[in-house]
């Protein structure tokens, strides 16, 4: 595993880069960066390499003024020049949806297929929503690390409540039934975790439909029903809107985290099929 700050011509960029075969690229979600590891479950590393950058404002990608998708779609080509890859299998993580998107629309040439997972495909949240004003003071920069520390330490004291505040959050599945082996994957997931300046630049990116209804490549659309994080519509919407797509919606009862726990295999083996299919 090696993790790294590579100079591009758009600008530096941290990448992870694991594993050996068909490369991958991964758009991780909010609040992450290059460290995320959900993707990685189920992935054979003598098969795959998984290359995973952090998006601009998240880990050590600065986000100067790379605000949009398409300039992280800009950033992620440039990325591929130095790595030497002509194209990749394209995963898009909940709110790395919308730079997957970009990537495949703009540089069709450099995406094989498109797998969008939990994944935000129009605009997220409303400026006048409550839970948009709350993430813009909770995860504000200089902030954000304050409310990280103080979630994890409390997940200290109390594991199994602050898991079901979790998963509140991400699920409306009832009732909250969890194991313990679930609660230790969710927080090896979420000690992680940093919003830096990217997850509130995420907040405000939006995408034009015409750019989602150019991407030509395969694509396949996985998303769970309960998912309270990022509405199934946002699912509905991409299936919709690219042609070639494929949608599969899960009873997932985590909701916005499919590959969670023993439910993820089905996801899993399904997202597996499709990037090994012809």
């Amino acid at each position: 595993m090696s993790t790294k700050v590579i100079s591009t011509q758009k600008g530096d960029i941290e990448v992870n880069i694991t594993g050996r075969g068909v490369p991958i690229l991964i758009a991780h979600g909010g609040h992450s960066s290059c460290k995320e590891r959900i993707l990685h479950k189920g992935m054979d590393l003598n098969r795959f390499l998984l290359i995973t950058p952090s998006r601009p404002g998240y880990g050590n990608t600065p986000l100067a003024d790379r605000v949009s998708p398409q300039d992280t779609a800009e950033l992620f080509n440039a990325l591929l020049d130095e790595l030497q890859l002509e194209a990749v299998i394209l995963v898009g993580l909940s709110a790395g949806g919308l730079s997957a998107l970009a990537f495949a629309s703009y540089f069709p040439a450099r995406v094989k297929k498109l797998v969008l997972v939990s994944a935000v495909t129009k605009k997220w949240m409303s400026e006048k929503d409550g839970t948009y004003l709350r993430a813009k003071k909770l995860f504000a920069p200089g902030r954000e690390k304050y409310t990280w520390g103080l979630f994890r330490f409390f997940s200290r004291l109390f594991p199994r409540m602050m898991a079901g505040v979790l998963f509140k959050e991400l699920s409306g599945f009832q009732p909250i039934n969890m194991t313990n082996g679930e609660i230790a994957e969710l927080f090896a997931m979420i000690n992680l975790q940093r919003s830096k300046e990217g997850f509130v630049n995420d907040l405000d990116q939006d995408l034009g439909e015409e750019v989602v209804q150019r991407i030509s490549c395969p694509t396949f659309i996985l998303h769970g029903s309960y998912d309270k994080s990022v509405p199934v519509a946002h699912a509905q919407f991409a299936h919709a809107t690219i042609k070639h797509s494929i949608l599969k919606i899960y009873d997932n009862k985590w909701g916005h985290l499919l590959w969670l726990g023993n439910e993820g295999s089905l996801p899993i083996h399904d997202m597996l099929g499709f990037i090994e299919g012809p």
